[in-house]
């Protein structure tokens, strides 16, 4: 058969955002023009990719298998053609973060590589831990930075940096009263206001701390860092989160870190990629920097 590069382009469209029209839009052809190229496509495999859902495609087994080939040949297209040109390659990436790590490590991380990579092209995906590491599966995100495990055999996890979580309080708890080193008895039956299951936040918290609570009251749980830090502040229970998270209300004096030696909230964050993608030279030069940025 001869394919062409826009039918894989409409392809890996399709794949990723799940419908032709929206496909059509990201490889900037007519709705009826991305259907044509789908079609005479899987007319030269002899095979569907997708299975129709209504107006929605999803990849079936060939798909997913093709997948991850039409982007490294789109990829090394790329790479090629600007070779030719003498050009060096654009940087045009996607990149996944959860929570934490958007907001108080990427800005930095983001500007910084910007002025190193002036013609870099950056989108941000941020979500929990479980939603980024699907987006990295499915091929919708380039690269991400994540504060939970992965266990996909897909997908690599490289070891970035580590981030400490502390359980923290309002000052006026009856807790961060106390004039004796708390135990993990001290914490049964208290209110805890925490992140959502799926998070890497919550991970820590239920593997290290929910196991030592006899009654373990999860009061109330939120998806955001700031909103659980305010209701905390305001007197209502304890939070196990980051320290970039707290120190900045601990520094105004409406947030106190409870001193818990017994156990350990150190989480490891990682680089998550899939082992399937074409690595160009703008992934590399992203991925390097992280590593360098510690």
């Amino acid at each position: 058969m001869r394919m062409t590069l826009r039918q894989l382009s409409v392809f890996v469209a399709i794949a990723q955002e799940g419908t032709v029209t929206k496909a059509s839009d990201a490889v900037r052809l007519t709705q009826s023009a991305a259907s044509m190229a789908l079609a005479d496509l899987e007319d030269g495999l002899g095979a569907p990719l997708f299975d129709r859902l209504g107006k929605r495609l999803q990849l079936n087994d060939l798909g997913r298998f093709l997948l991850p080939q039409a982007l490294e040949i789109l990829g090394r297209s790329e790479a090629f053609e600007q070779a030719a040109k003498g050009e060096l390659q654009n940087i045009d990436l996607r990149i996944g973060a959860t929570l934490t790590i958007s907001d108080y490590l990427m800005p930095n991380l983001l500007a910084t590589f910007i002025q190193r990579q002036p013609q870099a092209q950056l989108q941000l995906q941020v979500g929990n831990t479980r939603q980024i590491i699907e987006a990295v599966s499915q091929f919708q995100l380039d690269v991400a930075l994540i504060e939970g495990s992965c266990h996909l055999a897909q997908l690599q996890s490289i070891h970035w940096r580590d981030d400490e979580l502390a359980v923290c309080c309002s000052p006026n708890h009856p807790l961060a009263q106390l004039e004796r080193p708390l135990q993990p008895k001290d914490f049964d039956q208290i209110d805890w206001i925490l992140r959502e299951e799926g998070s890497g936040t919550r991970e820590v918290f239920d593997h290290a701390i929910a196991k030592d609570l006899h009654d373990c009251k999860i009061r109330l749980t939120l998806g955001h860092n700031e909103a659980i830090l305010k209701v905390v502040a305001g007197g209502m229970g304890l939070s196990c989160i980051s320290k970039l998270a707290i120190e900045p209300l601990k520094e105004k004096g409406e947030l106190v870190i409870l001193d818990t030696p017994f156990w350990t909230l150190t989480r490891p964050l990682y680089i998550l990629t899939h082992r399937q993608k074409y690595q160009g030279p703008g992934l590399k030069a992203f991925m390097r920097y992280c590593q360098e940025s510690l």
